[in-house]
């Protein structure tokens, strides 16, 4: 019984860890796409993983990635966080948005932790979606 109440007790700790975790993955994608949505470009540029900035070197680079590249980031009408996943070690937030004409795309956020937090360390599009199914 008691090895019963530890497991439990040591399931009920790794959830509310990997709760917290997804809830700072979430809060971290979603303050970039408020400041994209501002077309605060140097906020969002902080949010990305210092490889992602190496890549782009200035805000202004990585905003006009985002504007030609993912629209849909950049002016989305809705977000909506589907699942949080592991895969070979890293995380992988898959999102939803729906974009201003009404199109829904599927979008992998893959994360990494750093020192100051998760960060973004690229995004790719999974494909349009059928907001029904």
């Amino acid at each position: 019984m008691r090895n019963l109440l530890l497991a439990v007790f040591l399931s009920a700790g790794l959830t509310s860890a990997a709760l917290a975790q997804s809830d700072e993955i979430e809060a971290n994608i979603a303050a970039q796409i408020q400041a994209f949505k501002a077309d605060d470009f140097a906020t969002a540029f902080t949010f990305a993983s210092p490889n992602i900035q190496r890549l782009f070197q200035t805000p202004e680079n990585f905003g006009a990635m985002v504007r030609n590249g993912y629209p849909m980031v950049w002016r989305p009408a809705d977000v909506r966080f589907l699942e949080l996943r592991e895969i070979s070690g890293t995380l992988w937030q898959k999102v939803m948005i729906t974009d201003g004409s009404g199109q829904v795309h599927l979008l992998d956020y893959q994360m990494i932790q750093r020192e100051n937090g998760w960060k973004i360390n690229g995004v790719q599009l999974l494909g349009n979606a059928d907001p029904a199914a």
